[in-house]
């Protein structure tokens, strides 16, 4: 698969799983934890950027209920019609957030969870640089990813055939300090997608706020 197949891949995918995603990650506790520690470090009304925003649930509703402004963006049509009608205080786009205009400093946090698999490593990298920028300098940034050191390896991901790549938890951690991210927190956890033909992921959240 080449780099320009993937958005349009990632698009079909997440097209044909629609709400069946968020019923199979709706249990997940480490999410929830995650999405804790993003609200105790923001001030109230801070404009939030959601990568990967799915149907809006748990992330963008969550950061809506408490006040703030949020921007989801999915490259999946399906999902961003779900997020619309089911987290209306929220704002969502449909884009590949590798060609998002993103300003420096434009927004007061960032979240980022898992959205990145069906990217190259030389494009995981360069996006998560891109997203650490565009947080206000001291703004939190919360990312998670299946921890695991693979690269374009193929499999079938809830019913649906992909090809993933990532790293080693040690490796992601390293790359979001080289991107301006202080890691003040993380947490991994095994977790398995409520779903009859998930398998068990070594998932990775990282908490932290740009240098």
């Amino acid at each position: 698969m080449t780099e320009q197949d993937r958005p349009s891949r990632a698009a079909a995918v997440f097209d044909a799983l629609g709400a069946s995603y968020e019923e199979a990650f709706a249990h997940s506790e480490p999410h929830r934890r995650s999405l804790e520690w993003l609200l105790g470090r923001l001030e109230p009304g801070s404009r939030v950027l959601d990568v990967g925003s799915g149907t809006g649930r748990p992330t963008a509703a969550v950061l809506t209920e408490a006040g703030h402004r949020v921007l989801g963006v999915d490259v999946s049509p399906v999902m961003v019609a779900l997020a619309r009608e089911r987290v209306p205080g929220a704002e969502f786009t449909c884009a590949d957030v590798r060609e998002l205009p993103l300003d420096e400093a434009s927004f007061d946090a960032v979240c980022a969870y898992f959205p990145l698999l069906m990217m190259g490593r030389v494009e995981q990298s360069e996006v998560l640089r891109r997203l650490v920028r565009a947080v206000r300098p001291g703004g939190a940034v919360a990312v998670a990813t299946v921890a695991a050191d693979v690269e374009d390896v193929p499999f079938v991901f809830m019913g649906q055939p992909v090809r993933a790549t990532s790293f080693a938890a040690e490796d992601f951690a390293a790359m979001l300090a080289g991107a301006g991210l202080r890691v003040l927190a993380r947490e991994e956890a095994l977790f398995t997608p409520d779903h009859p033909d998930a398998q068990p992921e070594p998932q990775l959240f990282l908490h932290g706020v740009r240098e």
